[in-house]
């Protein structure tokens, strides 16, 4: 039974709540979860800001089961926005809306959270793609976790989604992972020699009053406190269905690669978390239009060369989690370029944040069916 856990996904999204006259964001969150309490159950959940839903799938065993879930998910809240005349959209951030004018849920968590980091709390409107991947032995989770590090900025550049922010575009193809940088206990996480070691992290931090639970841990990749997974965490929410399927897909292969490495008592080389941090800013800066940094040849390589490179790098463990296709669709975004990419572009025809947030609700609905489809107009 234990090694039905291995590779397992589990995918949240976190979606905007708009206005489709406005196209700004709306504080409407109790409205869809009054709705949705038959419809969806336990994968729907509210977060901070009442302007942000997020879909969880339940345990789903390969790829397809995810992709299905995703979809029916992605419907179905759909269905209840538009019963409430309004839409989702998938972005890291909304381009105009500001978090101010933004009502915070009321739950114990949250008025804990703002009690604590106050503005910081409050100004943290992001969106993004929590990839969960079965791991049913915490010891070599800890050491797949160290490894996977170094892939991050790789996965990262992929899904950025979010170049504006209150209006102006930032130059940041994520600005979304820039506004997260201002919580404690994100980014790329330290090496741990042990789950013994990570395990006395998290103890000590209860102890002195940082944290109440391992839950406040916020890096870009974590052993879950409670599930036997491990969870990415660094990724904008993408437009597409497809894209988050990729993206899914990448991360499950990169673990199953680490894992067979391990289990065939081979390694892949560690490097420095401040080394990884020079190229998840470079990722956050310019996506896969920019260059990363190859440690092991110690130069700058075109990003897209590099996420070729992991691509081979996982080629072999595809087949068996029966994610080639989705795989490919990796290269895809290399050439048409990610959510970022794209908003950008038409941004640049009009100069219309309005247009943009168009664009990202006909996105967010590519791949529903007609009733649920997919526009603003």
């Amino acid at each position: 039974m234990e090694e039905k856990k291995l590779f397992t996904l589990g995918i949240e999204e976190e979606f905007q709540i708009v206005d489709p006259e406005s196209r700004e964001l709306k504080s409407h969150i109790q409205q869809i979860l009054e709705d949705g309490k038959l419809i969806l159950a336990e994968n729907v959940k509210a977060e901070m800001h009442q302007s942000v839903v997020e879909m969880g799938t339940d345990v789903c065993y390969d790829i397809n089961d995810a992709r299905r879930q995703v979809t029916r998910l992605r419907r179905d809240l759909s269905g209840l926005a538009k019963k409430n005349n309004l839409r989702i959209a998938a972005a890291g951030t909304h381009p105009f809306s500001h978090w101010k004018d933004q009502k915070i849920t009321v739950h114990p968590r949250y008025k804990n959270i703002v009690s604590d980091m106050q503005q910081v709390a409050r100004a943290n409107l992001i969106f993004g793609l929590h990839i969960h991947v079965g791991v049913n032995d915490r010891e070599v989770a800890i050491h797949i976790m160290n490894a996977a590090r170094y892939f991050l900025p790789h996965i990262f550049a992929l899904s950025t989604n979010s170049p504006f922010w209150l209006g102006r575009n930032t130059g940041f193809k994520s600005y979304r992972s820039k506004v997260f940088d201002r919580f404690p206990r994100t980014g790329i996480p330290d090496y741990f020699s042990s789950v013994s070691e990570y395990d006395n992290y998290i103890k000590l931090l209860v102890k002195t009053n940082c944290i109440d639970n391992a839950k406040k841990i916020w890096w870009d990749i974590r052993v879950h406190p409670t599930f036997e997974t491990l969870e990415f965490r660094i990724c904008d929410v993408p437009m597409r269905i497809d894209e988050t399927i990729a993206l899914a897909a990448l991360c499950q292969a990169v673990v199953a690669k680490l894992h067979r490495l391990i289990k065939q008592n081979l390694g892949f080389r560690l490097y420095r978390r401040a080394l990884i941090a020079e190229n998840k800013w470079r990722a956050s800066r310019y996506g896969i239009s920019g260059k990363l940094i190859d440690f092991g040849k110690q130069e700058e390589v075109d990003t897209k060369a590099l996420i070729e490179e992991l691509l081979e790098f996982v080629d072999d463990v595809a087949d068996e989690l029966n994610s080639r296709h989705e795989l490919e669709y990796i290269k895809k975004i290399c050439e048409y370029g990610t959510g970022a990419d794209r908003q950008l572009e038409i941004w640049e025809q009009s100069y219309d944040t309005k247009a943009v947030v168009d664009y990202i609700i006909d996105e967010t609905h590519i791949g529903l069916d007609e009733k649920s489809g997919s526009s603003t107009n």
